[in-house]
């Protein structure tokens, strides 16, 4: 068997694997998975979420459960942000980090019940997430478990997501505000979204979320894959741990510091690095960047000061489809990165001027 079959072999597949073949989607491994990047184009489905909605197989993404006496105190010091004596129903962004700051993923915690949370972790750390979760819970009286592989999730994205949420899947959720969760027998529904548009997230059995996705497919919503997916969060200015985030890119250079609660009781792991480099500030920072050209920014490409010095590199780089200009999100030299600064990127052998601005790029939409 040679290798290349062997590592085909080893990824995963979501429980909608079939269906994404069955529409022709290309396929291709993502985080450990055989995702979908695309059915008909990224532009296409990119247009469909920003002007109507799109569905999304998010299976791939990791979920634990944090239940017992000591659930909130746990969160609490694993979690930047402050979910102490939050209701319940209610969603939270924040980090999990190191002693020395730097990010061991983002995620979002769902407070489902007084003793109970529920974690939303990126598909390529889980096992990562899993072994640092279970070593941190040492001495808290908690039920902590992996529940990733007993979840589908699909999420439908796009202004017309809460009328094809109720119309089509029957579920209702008009009244979900914001950031918040419910439940509907074994069914989660969630009001999140990472598009930057109106949207709502389904967790459920594999067999519950097969049968939506084809609900949803045969009353004609467009199916759309993690290329757009990407373009869509980018442009909106919400982070890809991996490329803004990362175990050397803490909350602080990636402009997350409204997420991070220095102040909170009982602290949490990472607080104190943070706190100094709150106060100290940092030396770099992520900003976005403006490119005077259509030449488009990819990730890795190297950001220059107008003297041709190297300050940084792009983490994420395309042309904007919302508002058709290039940009990107670069982590640079914090001494270069007030809003209006002049650099330049490296494309290859050429370099383009560019300036330094806010890193949303698009309005977002969502419903408050």
């Amino acid at each position: 068997m040679g290798i290349k079959q062997e590592l085909k072999e080893q990824e995963k597949r979501t429980c909608l694997y079939d269906r994404h073949l069955s529409l022709r989607a290309f396929m291709s491994p993502f985080a450990g998975f055989l995702m979908p990047i695309q059915y008909s184009n990224i532009t296409d489905e990119h247009v469909a979420v920003r002007e109507h909605v799109g569905l999304f197989d998010v299976s791939h993404m990791g979920e634990v459960t944090v239940k017992g006496p000591d659930a909130e105190r746990y969160v609490q010091h694993i979690f930047t942000n402050d979910v102490a004596g939050a209701p319940v129903g209610k969603i939270y962004y924040g980090m999990m980090c190191y002693e020395h700051g730097g990010t061991v993923d983002d995620l979002l915690v769902y407070k489902m019940g007084p003793q109970d949370f529920f974690l939303v972790i990126n598909a390529a750390n889980i096992d990562k997430d899993w072994a640092w979760m279970q070593e941190q819970a040492k001495g808290f009286d908690i039920d902590l478990q992996n529940r990733s592989d007993d979840y589908g999730q699909i999420a439908l994205q796009g202004p017309e997501a809460e009328h094809v949420m109720e119309t089509v899947l029957g579920l209702p959720c008009r009244e979900l505000a914001f950031y918040t969760v419910k439940t509907i027998g074994d069914i989660i529904v969630s009001r999140t979204g990472y598009t930057g548009e109106d949207g709502f997230e389904v967790y459920a059995s594999p067999a519950y979320i097969q049968e939506c996705w084809d609900r949803l497919i045969k009353a004609g919503v467009t199916p759309c894959g993690l290329g757009c997916r990407d373009t869509l969060r980018f442009e909106v200015g919400l982070p890809l741990y991996g490329d803004e985030l990362s175990e050397e890119i803490t909350p602080i250079m990636a402009g997350l510091g409204m997420f991070v609660k220095l102040d909170k009781a009982g602290g949490f792991i990472g607080r104190d690095a943070l706190a100094r480099q709150k106060a100290e500030g940092v030396t770099r920072k992520l900003v976005g960047i403006e490119l005077q050209d259509k030449a488009i920014p990819r990730h890795g490409y190297t950001v220059l000061n107008k003297e041709g010095q190297p300050i940084g590199e792009v983490t994420t780089g395309y042309h904007c489809l919302s508002v058709d200009k290039s940009v990107c999100m670069a982590l640079i030299d914090s001494r270069y990165a007030a809003l209006g600064t002049e650099v330049e990127v490296q494309i290859r052998k050429k370099t383009f001027p560019g300036v330094v601005v806010k890193k949303q790029f698009y309005n977002k939409s969502y419903k408050k």
